[in-house]
């Protein structure tokens, strides 16, 4: 199979195409083509051979000649075979009449030139079949010494095959352009998704907190006026979720300082949360600064779990630590549940229940980990981020 694919293989088609050869490469094949016939054209009609009906003869030949090799060409680089093998046999066969009627130069131009592209554009077995017998029949006929035939023979040949290794690198180097553009591009499309995911996800974060805490201040005042609580009470909850939300546009506002990576230290954020919150606050090891998403992950970690204890633990103990740790930092979040009032159905039901479960993918993107579950009696959140 490889064996009948190598005689059958065109050369590539990216090393065959216009825009794969240089300006300077195209202008120098058209005025060499040009000078080419010139040439063979001077040759031709300059000694004054032809006379009448001869010169008639001679000119459509040329012309014939002319049409044949430009439709040979185009057919070549259109890797057609069914036209490019007919032409190449017409100018194969052209070449005789031009040689017996004593047009020498353009005889041999015309087994030269079929040769030599024969080499460069044609499949590597109909290649040295059409190279084979134009170059046999130049030698045939040829008056030159032996000595000059195999070298002539030889130069061409050796031509014709740097010529299509020529090809062939071009080839190759459009197609590794080609897939080196696509992959930039793929890697560029890859970075701004993510991108986008994580400013999603930090949009996301921000508002399921501060929305969640203002509906569960909201809930808490529908649950009052159902039952008939005095108005005063209700005012407390709508005044603190008035307050909730001038938390989540100052959230917001820090979340993108935080995408520009303007945000305040972790521990200092996490006094003012759990000062608002009315939550202990401690820290082990020695305070460092923490890349930008390891400082992100553990801001929305210790939100996350406060509003949780908020919906479904009011009135418990909670406690938040943060530990510095050689390689890693340490969020843990507990709350005591034991003894507290159990939260109303329509308080505990709100929010759209996918806190934890965004707190557990953006852990598991930096290459840590976290815990959620029951812990003696409570609750406890932990997570683990490298940093």
């Amino acid at each position: 199979m490889a064996a009948g694919r190598f005689w059958t293989r065109w050369p590539s088609r990216e090393g065959l195409e216009h825009d794969a050869e240089s300006r300077p490469r195209r202008i120098l094949a058209a005025v060499g083509r040009l000078v080419l016939l010139v040439t063979v054209c001077w040759g031709t009609f300059s000694d004054g051979r032809y006379a009448g009906w001869a010169v008639v003869a001679a000119v459509a030949g040329l012309a014939t000649a002319v049409l044949l090799a430009a439709g040979y060409l185009y057919a070549c680089r259109a890797q057609r075979p069914v036209p490019a093998y007919a032409l190449a046999a017409g100018l194969f066969a052209v070449a005789w009449p031009a040689n017996a009627g004593h047009a020498y130069l353009l005889a041999d131009v015309l087994w030269y030139g079929l040769a030599v592209t024969a080499l460069i554009r044609l499949p590597t077995g109909p290649a040295l079949l059409a190279a084979g017998a134009s170059l046999g029949s130049y030698a045939a006929v040829s008056w030159a010494g032996w000595l000059s035939v195999t070298a002539t023979v030889g130069g061409l040949l050796l031509l014709g095959y740097l010529l299509r290794l020529d090809i062939e690198a071009r080839g190759t180097a459009r197609r590794l352009l080609a897939q080196e553009r696509a992959a930039r591009a793929a890697e560029a499309e890859s970075a701004a998704l993510a991108e986008r995911a994580r400013i999603a996800r930090e949009i996301h974060d921000v508002l399921a907190h501060s929305l969640s805490a203002q509906l569960v201040h909201l809930e808490a005042a529908r649950l009052m006026l159902d039952a008939g609580t005095d108005r005063e009470r209700v005012r407390e909850r709508v005044v603190a979720a008035r307050r909730m939300a001038q938390d989540g546009l100052a959230e917001t506002r820090q979340a993108l300082s935080a995408l520009r990576g303007e945000f305040t230290p972790v521990g200092e954020y996490l006094v003012e949360l759990t000062g608002r919150e009315r939550a202990a606050f401690g820290v082990t090891g020695t305070p460092r600064p923490l890349a930008t998403e390891a400082a992100l992950a553990v801001r929305r970690t210790a939100q996350e779990a406060l509003t949780n204890v908020r919906k479904h633990a009011p009135g418990a103990r909670c406690t938040v630590e943060l530990r510095y740790l050689e390689d890693s930092v340490e969020l843990e979040v507990r709350d005591e549940r034991a003894g507290r009032a159990e939260a109303p159905d329509g308080l505990a039901a709100s929010g759209a229940g996918y806190g934890l479960l965004g707190m557990r993918e953006r852990a598991e993107l930096l290459g840590g980990s976290l815990l959620a579950g029951p812990h003696e009696g409570g609750w406890r959140v932990l997570l683990r981020v490298p940093a």
